[in-house]
């Protein structure tokens, strides 16, 4: 058995501490100990991109991240950014472009979307198309979810001119 360690974070803005094994990968310390249910699991090897959270305000696979190397961090999940209003403006693009069907990809579509748009405002659609490459979706065909995200740039680039 390993000893536990003990750890502190930020998650969603509430400060967290525990004790938890060192193997613990950081979406089920999210899910099974906190009980946020937003990252899922998925292939449980970082390439389907459901178990996506943030960590320092960048997107990493909560699968593949340990729970112990967020200790010190901060920690968002599509739960913590939601009720900021972070997500607002693309979740309303994602329903109106019926871009969450079943939803099991959505938390990861939407933080890679919102990264996406904060890091390349500019994006065309075959580089929204290649960032999003690392997130699987089954329902939507990828070209909803596309849509959705190129409707916020598009909206972002009029605001500016």
């Amino acid at each position: 058995m390993n000893p536990k360690i003990p750890i502190e974070m930020i998650v969603n803005g509430n400060r967290v501490q525990a004790e938890i094994e060192p193997r613990r990968h950081l979406v089920d310390f999210l899910r099974e100990d906190l009980g946020l249910k937003g990252p899922h699991l998925g292939c449980e090897q970082g390439a389907c991109g459901a178990c996506t959270v943030r960590v320092n305000g960048q997107i990493v696979r909560g699968c593949l991240y340990l729970a112990v190397q967020a200790n010190g961090k901060v920690v968002d999940t599509v739960e913590g950014l939601t009720a900021q209003g972070a997500l607002t403006e693309l979740q309303d693009a994602f329903m109106r472009r019926n871009a969450m069907q079943c939803g099991f990809c959505s938390s990861g579509m939407l933080l890679a979307a919102a990264e996406l748009i904060e890091q390349q405002p500019q994006a065309t659609r075959a580089e929204v198309r290649e960032w999003i490459s690392g997130n699987y979706c089954r329902c939507t065909g990828y070209h909803s979810i596309v849509d959705a995200i190129m409707d916020i740039l598009e909206a972002q680039r009029e605001q500016t001119e």
